[in-house]
């Protein structure tokens, strides 16, 4: 079979780095931030038209900010998602409903973002307001896996993990509202840590939501990367009802109890993702953790008010747009999945009250999963990255939901709980593109769950895109 992979790597300032060796050269004068932007945007050069990972350029301007020169990531080069606010740059949500306009503000994460040091080269493109679990579009071309580019990169940080995956970058931010972190790791072969609700300043468009489900974050390579840019991140700011993260730097002592789920309630899991989860609970036993089976009390009923609820943000944005985006917004121009949640919600209307009072009661059965287990290890979804097409946002509305729900079976518990999850790509299917797999903890145990994923990094190195 030839291969398909299309990456950047190559013999240049960011070489195969990680962005703490980054920083690191930077810090000692071997490298300066001029020539590791110069780099990125060659390299960029060099992928974009097979992959199509960027929304907006800034190449000739990257965005820094006063308190992150000097800071733990400085000068390493990235990319936000084109769901934040970037001063200067438009905020396209991924839609064609509304023309988007220069932002005249960062968002207060953006602020945090730059607080670490990193230097914005652009923003990246994601499906429709983050609803699609593929960054796919109506009219557009889709993002692409740089491991396999007829396969889904996932969703919705999807133009995210296809740069990072692709050598582009180290490090690009992400978010996740139903896995959209978690599941575009799990397609490219990245680390993604979903935080704790409230780890990070509250999500501009989550904090406006009964109930948040928005956290952000980032794509990595590599476990100390998503380590150090969450203790750059709380020199920033720390949540007081939280207990500190501080900066993870391996494995810890403890031995675990952990759960293994590998079927959700709702959706059977492939072949080739139960062997990846199963392998890697296997390898947890090896290093002294008790892994035993366990269940997620999270079934139908769960999943449909789920849905219910992301159809309500479809609703709201369909209602909104011409205020919350731009006076140009148009509701008749947007995609298919979008149309058909709004249509859905307007169906489901008188079940909302049910809906929002199960959805909250949800934590309290979560934080229940954790008297018994330190951590949960279960897929991030029930199969891997299907083709481009099979989650287009133009397949009929109801077979699309169908597929929708058979795919992302387990990562929206996370979501509604505000409870941590981690994808790491500890498997490889036939063919060879990546699965993920992931650890869950209680509230505020981000700690654990980057410990638990050092020392699976540490037991077998991540597979690279380049070799």
């Amino acid at each position: 079979m030839a291969d398909e992979r299309a990456h950047a790597f190559t013999d240049d300032a960011l070489g195969a780095h990680d962005a703490v060796a980054l920083a690191a050269l930077v810090r000692a004068g071997e490298v300066n931030p001029r020539e590791l932007v110069a780099a990125a945007v060659a390299r960029a050069g060099r992928i974009d038209g097979a992959l199509l990972p960027v929304a907006h350029t800034s190449y000739d301007r990257p965005r820094i900010s006063r308190e992150g020169i000097g800071g733990p990531l400085w000068g390493v080069p990235t990319y936000l998602k084109d769901n934040v606010d970037l001063r200067g740059l438009p905020t396209a949500m991924g839609s064609e409903a509304f023309r988007a306009r220069p932002a005249r503000r960062n968002a207060r994460f953006t602020d945090q973002f730059l607080a670490t040091g990193l230097a914005v080269l652009g923003k990246t493109r994601l499906p429709e307001f983050g609803l699609n679990a593929s960054t796919e579009f109506a009219a557009a071309q889709p993002v692409r896996n740089p491991w396999k580019p007829s396969h889904s990169s996932g969703a919705s940080s999807g133009g995210s993990a296809a740069l990072v995956a692709s050598g582009v970058v180290p490090i690009a931010h992400a978010n996740d509202g139903g896995g959209s972190i978690r599941i575009p790791a799990a397609c490219c072969g990245l680390v993604g840590l979903k935080p704790t609700r409230g780890r990070l300043v509250v999500n501009a468009q989550g904090g406006k939501l009964p109930i948040d489900l928005v956290t952000d974050g980032v794509l990595t390579r590599s476990v100390r990367d998503t380590a150090a840019f969450f203790a750059a991140a709380e020199r920033h700011h720390h949540n007081p009802k939280l207990p500190p993260l501080g900066l993870v730097e391996g494995p810890g002592a403890r031995r675990l109890r952990i759960g293994l789920v590998v079927d959700s309630p709702i959706a059977k899991t492939d072949e080739p993702t139960c062997r990846a989860v199963e392998e890697t609970a296997a390898r947890l036993e090896a290093m002294g953790h008790r892994v035993e089976p366990a269940t997620l009390p999270f079934g139908e009923e769960f999943s449909r008010d789920f849905l219910s609820y992301w159809g309500y943000i479809a609703w709201v944005i369909a209602l909104t747009g011409r205020v919350m985006f731009d006076p140009s917004f148009r509701s008749d121009r947007l995609d298919g999945l979008t149309s058909g949640l709004r249509r859905r919600f307007q169906t489901e209307f008188p079940r909302t009250p049910g809906v929002l009072r199960r959805l909250r009661q949800a934590e309290a059965v979560y934080a229940g999963i954790f008297r018994d287990h330190d951590a949960i290890l279960s897929p991030v979804l029930a199969h891997t990255a299907p083709p481009i097409g099979h989650l287009s946002p133009n397949v009929a509305f109801d077979e699309l939901i169908e597929r929708l729900l058979r795919y992302v079976a387990f990562t929206p518990v996370n979501n509604v709980t505000g409870g941590p999850g981690i994808a790491l790509p500890t498997g490889e299917a036939p063919g060879g593109l990546p699965i993920g797999v992931h650890l869950s903890a209680a509230h505020g145990q981000e700690r654990l769950l980057l410990e638990l994923a050092f020392a699976l990094e540490a037991d077998r190195p991540w597979r690279r895109i380049q070799d």
